[in-house]
């Protein structure tokens, strides 16, 4: 038996009458006729169940073992396996013999069974998206209609604040993440605090091209470094940043009382712990360590 509750097995001649035949004036009903020595029926099997669960409910399938159910299959006059035949109203009303490819058999349901209804878009996800795509415009307004239904939404708050932090709303930013309660979201809260100290730290520090200057005349040049990684951070430009962060950790670990360890860790957090360069200068930081 399937836990699908769209999916059952035929036991019996009543319970045919019941599950097919009754449903099918609500559902229409895919009945599959099948038997366990039968290779292409049980080729065919997970993709019925494939289809009928893409169709939420609107479609149901019911497996009749035919080496079992011999009454129902004389009664349908089942010839050749597999059979798939298709209920409606109390009728088979369509149906194949044999195994089919997966866009013929949807094409054959097309006439025959709702579509099921669009699954509403998670407006979370969205925002995400269209943060992720530089639209902070665009995210800012969706989550003030999130935050609208929940102002104590965590994930919202704090994807709002980095929104204000883009847009150089620091201090608002940080009004809003320390009204974040719990730690549901301890990483991303950790991120968008690592977000506002990189942009703070950088309208203090000299202007990139100066430090690019300090560092064309000396390459170890260590504050410069340091600093001209904080620039790239606050600009969002991740990879050259831990990669300078990275050389530096290299060359002097103990700069800045281990400053290059503890800001690769939190531009880690930042980026979040599936970003591949996060993979990526993990696993160098770690060769670097030991």
């Amino acid at each position: 038996m399937s836990d699908s509750p769209y999916i059952f097995d035929i036991s019996g001649a009543a319970n045919f009458e019941q599950l097919v035949i009754e449903n099918s004036f609500h559902k229409p009903v895919l009945v599959d006729f099948w038997a366990e020595w039968c290779a292409p029926c049980k080729a065919l099997m997970p993709m019925l169940a494939k289809i009928t669960e893409d169709y939420a409910g609107e479609l149901l399938l019911a497996k009749v073992n035919c080496d079992i159910e011999q009454d129902i299959v004389m009664r349908f006059g089942i010839r050749s396996l597999p059979t798939v035949v298709l209920f409606k109203n109390g009728q088979p009303v369509d149906g194949f013999a044999g195994a089919q490819p997966e866009a013929a058999i949807r094409e054959m349901l097309k006439p025959h069974v709702a579509e099921p209804a669009p699954v509403a878009a998670d407006p979370m996800e969205i925002a995400q998206a269209l943060f992720a795509e530089g639209r902070f415009a665009e995210t800012e307004a969706l989550l003030k209609q999130v935050l609208t239904e929940n102002n104590e939404n965590a994930a919202a708050l704090i994807l709002y604040a980095r929104c204000l932090a883009e847009r150089g709303e620091l201090g608002e930013a940080q009004v809003v993440l320390d009204a974040v309660k719990g730690d549901e979201h301890k990483q991303a809260l950790a991120g968008a605090k690592a977000q506002l100290t990189f942009l703070r730290q950088a309208a203090d520090l000299p202007e990139v091209a100066t430090l690019k200057s300090r560092l064309a005349q000396n390459a170890e040049d260590d504050e410069a470094v340091y600093q001209l990684a904080v620039q790239q951070l606050a600009r969002q430009q991740y990879e050259a940043a831990l990669d300078g962060l990275l050389k530096l950790f290299v060359r002097n670990r103990s700069y800045g009382d281990g400053l290059p360890h503890k800001t690769l860790l939190q531009v880690f957090d930042l980026l979040g712990g599936d970003h591949p360069l996060v993979t990526s200068y993990r696993r160098k930081l770690y060769q670097a360590i030991y």
